[in-house]
């Protein structure tokens, strides 16, 4: 079995409530980004997934992301690791794009990358090491990370520069996978958000 990497943003807070960049801060959930969570574990230990048997799992360190892997229950298999944090994003930490535009405008994470923070390059290596780790064994894995991340390792799972991200937004909460269609990575699941819509 090729393996496949399953994604779970974290559920809603009031940063990405209110449209703010939320990279290293370390904001908590809210109480509808914890229903969410425990929505999207009730929903992954149906069928037909069921519980994620043999699946390796790992969350981003900050609390939004490993708060909502342990709402979903799967906090004890969990491994913090460092790769999964959300893009540094420097001086533009807590701004939401319009104040960004008035600053600087015209500007774009996906081609720019983020002053005093991050570059595309240093994400795309981070990406990349996730892309490595879940490909570097026969078992699926699980990874509970934030939104710009997220989109980053779906972006190189394709083979796609960093920037394909811009493409493919997702929702708090939501389910992903990256899987593969006649040998090729391919995207199964984006952006699924059917469990908190029932």
């Amino acid at each position: 079995m090729a393996p496949r990497i399953l994604l779970a943003r974290h559920g809603q807070t009031e940063w990405s409530l209110l449209g703010r960049h939320t990279g290293r801060t370390d904001i908590p959930l809210l109480e509808e980004g914890r229903r969410g969570a425990k929505l999207l574990g009730e929903r992954l230990h149906r069928a037909p997934w069921s519980g994620l048997e043999g699946v390796e799992i790992r969350t981003s360190p900050l609390i939004r992301a490993s708060e909502t892997c342990a709402l979903a229950g799967f906090g004890e298999r969990a491994q913090a690791w460092d790769p999964l944090m959300e893009w540094d994003y420097g001086a533009f930490e807590g701004l939401t794009p319009a104040e960004i535009q008035d600053i600087r405008p015209g500007w774009l994470l996906w081609s720019d990358g983020a002053p005093d923070g991050e570059t595309l390059a240093d994400v795309s290596a981070r990406a990349d090491e996730v892309v490595e780790w879940a490909r570097s064994a026969d078992r699926d894995v699980l990874v509970f990370a934030h939104g710009h991340i997220l989109r980053s390792i779906g972006a190189r799972w394709l083979g796609e520069h960093i920037s394909f991200g811009a493409r493919i937004r997702l929702d708090p909460t939501s389910l992903s996978v990256l899987g593969w269609a006649y040998g090729e990575p391919a995207i199964e699941r984006w952006n699924d958000t059917g469990h908190q819509e029932g």
